[in-house]
């Protein structure tokens, strides 16, 4: 077996992270890496927030939604392997997960005040960090009150780094913005009406909240800050109880990326930042790898009458290019991140869209299999 292998993590780690940019098969990893724990014997869920249903489909499942869906062990006997222990899947919704979060935590005089109000639903569907926000709340919560022995987690897609890891901060920056409610809170009980939010400074929640003129929203914007305000220390614990969950000597990072040249900063960017932030990064896996073409290949290629011959053997040398281009960038990739395991996937004829292929592609996160 490969010493590039996420097999020990999978057996020690409670907690599994896939990070990365969009599109380049963090879904995938998740679900792959919760079939292999539950199939090795231990208990699993994989969260998704990718809204399309290839995650659901994978797993035989029709459609997955806020709540924790088993997959049934029979729909693995397509794949010969008879799961030791219970594997789920559940699709964060960002909405429902939020005003799940007030429902429990605001006071009984304060959740419907708070969830029609514009400012929380923008905050609730829109706003840059809330979704990477919720999916870390939503981790820490499933941690604490859950017995699954793995969770996996596929993060939303990220082009930076930082709005990963700071996504927290940028939230608690918007509830807890101090000058906000210092400001607006007087000015309306006087009955003004020319506040500017220029004057809020240069946060988070003014930046956001530019776009927006007129007494009407301050007056939203005050009963908002102001029903919301009983709920910052419980905001603030949960925040820190992430921050610990994620350093926790449980939890590790999969850092999934495709073999392009230009991902290479990105990806050794952040890889970096989780590190000085002391978060553990299991692996850097490189998905949809172009393998070199076979020497069997070349050798039906051989066989064949002269214009087949030509066109396959024109087919083959565009793949041998591609796999030269793809090696290349991965040899860069290693030579950056010298001490992180390097794990490559192979680009598949189809996309990956059933348990066959899941499980083909845990062959090669398992280190049984190698690109060649």
């Amino acid at each position: 077996m490969s010493t590039d292998s996420l097999a020990p993590a999978l057996a020690k780690k409670r907690v599994l992270v896939c990070v990365g940019s969009g599109g380049v098969g963090k879904t995938t990893v998740a679900a792959t890496l919760a079939l292999r724990a539950a199939v090795e014997g231990r208990s699993s869920l994989v969260c998704t927030i990718d809204p399309a249903k290839r995650l659901a489909n994978s797993l035989g499942l029709s459609a997955l939604g806020n709540t924790e869906t088993q997959v049934q062990a029979q729909v693995l006997e397509g794949l010969g392997v008879k799961p030791k222990a219970s594997l789920h899947a559940m699709m964060l919704d960002m909405k429902q997960t939020w005003d799940d979060l007030i429902t429990r935590f605001a006071p009984p005089e304060q959740r419907e005040r708070i969830l029609s109000n514009r400012f929380y639903q923008s905050l609730s569907t829109a706003l840059a960090g809330s979704q990477e926000y919720i999916a870390l709340e939503k981790l820490w919560e499933l941690r604490r009150r859950s017995n699954y022995e793995l969770i996996v987690l596929d993060t939303p897609p990220t082009a930076h780094a930082l709005d990963f890891l700071d996504a927290p901060n940028r939230i608690l920056d918007f509830l807890d913005n101090e000058a906000a409610k210092w400001l607006l809170t007087p000015a309306l009980k006087a009955g003004k009406i020319g506040l500017s939010l220029f004057n809020l400074g240069s946060s988070y929640m003014a930046k956001t909240l530019s776009k927006f003129t007129g007494v009407e929203t301050l007056q939203e914007l005050s009963s908002f800050m102001l029903a919301i305000s009983s709920m910052n220390e419980g905001f603030k614990e949960r925040a820190r109880g992430v921050r610990d969950l994620l350093k926790d000597e449980q939890t590790g990072f999969v850092l999934v990326t495709g073999p392009h040249p230009e991902r290479l900063d990105e990806v050794t960017h952040f890889r970096t930042l989780l590190k000085q932030n002391q978060m553990e990064v299991l692996a850097l896996v490189v998905n949809r790898v172009h393998p070199h073409p076979s020497r069997a290949l070349w050798e039906d290629a051989a066989r064949l009458t002269r214009s087949r011959r030509t066109k396959v053997e024109e087919t083959l040398e565009e793949l041998k290019v591609l796999a030269e281009q793809d090696a290349r960038a991965i040899a860069q990739l290693s030579a950056a991140c010298p001490d992180t395991p390097l794990i490559q996937v192979p680009r598949f004829e189809l996309d990956v869209h059933d348990l066959t292929a899941l499980w083909r592609t845990g062959r090669y996160l398992m280190g049984d299999e190698q690109v060649p």
